[in-house]
């Protein structure tokens, strides 16, 4: 009996423990994009943005990604949001990513925070970390390569009052799909 109690008390501060160090990942998160090449520049120029610590990503002709996150408004933390692709085409793997997108202004934060939020197959993100990638095409073939996560040299701009950047976690993923992101928002119940 003293031997369960003590088992459940260890359990217990564990888990106590484990509280702080799982509200973390989004500051340590935005840690990571504050110091990954020009991204750093777009916390003191948005109106607010979006974080997400892991999105997982697979397929194998169909595929998909999901991903938890937080939406910040000037600074403050004011919702959680959520992430979901399907994505059709020829693909093959499986791999994770961070993600952030900036709100350039009230009315792009607005947009997104307004309930149900889409970005189209077109939409492009920055990548910032240690990767490479390239595409073939009838009309020819492209290679890019990127730094690693603090020493990115990246080019990022608001495109439709939205930049969204990358940080690759790991993973391999042969991709020639069509897909988008579908967004939900959830604001902080108010007390």
């Amino acid at each position: 009996m003293r031997t369960m109690k003590g088992t459940i008390l260890v359990l217990a501060v564990m888990l106590l423990a484990a509280g702080p160090a799982l509200a973390d990942k989004y500051s340590d998160t935005v840690s990571l994009f504050k110091n990954a090449g020009q991204s750093a520049s777009f916390f003191g120029k948005s109106y607010g943005y979006a974080v997400f610590p892991t999105i997982g990503k697979a397929g194998l002709g169909i595929g998909g990604a999901h991903g938890e996150g937080r939406v910040y408004e000037q600074g403050k933390y004011v919702g959680d949001t959520k992430m979901t692709q399907l994505s059709i085409g020829w693909q093959a793997g499986a791999e994770g990513y961070s993600q952030i997108i900036f709100f350039q202004d009230k009315r792009s934060f607005d947009e997104f925070t307004s309930g149900n939020f889409e970005f189209g197959a077109n939409v492009s993100a920055v990548v910032i970390t240690a990767a490479a990638s390239g595409t073939a095409t009838t009309t020819g073939s492209t290679a890019t390569a990127s730094g690693g996560k603090k020493d990115a040299k990246t080019a990022g701009k608001y495109e439709k009052g939205t930049a969204i950047f990358i940080i690759s976690k790991g993973g391999l993923m042969y991709e020639a799909s069509v897909s988008g992101q579908k967004f939900s928002y959830k604001p902080l119940a108010k007390k």
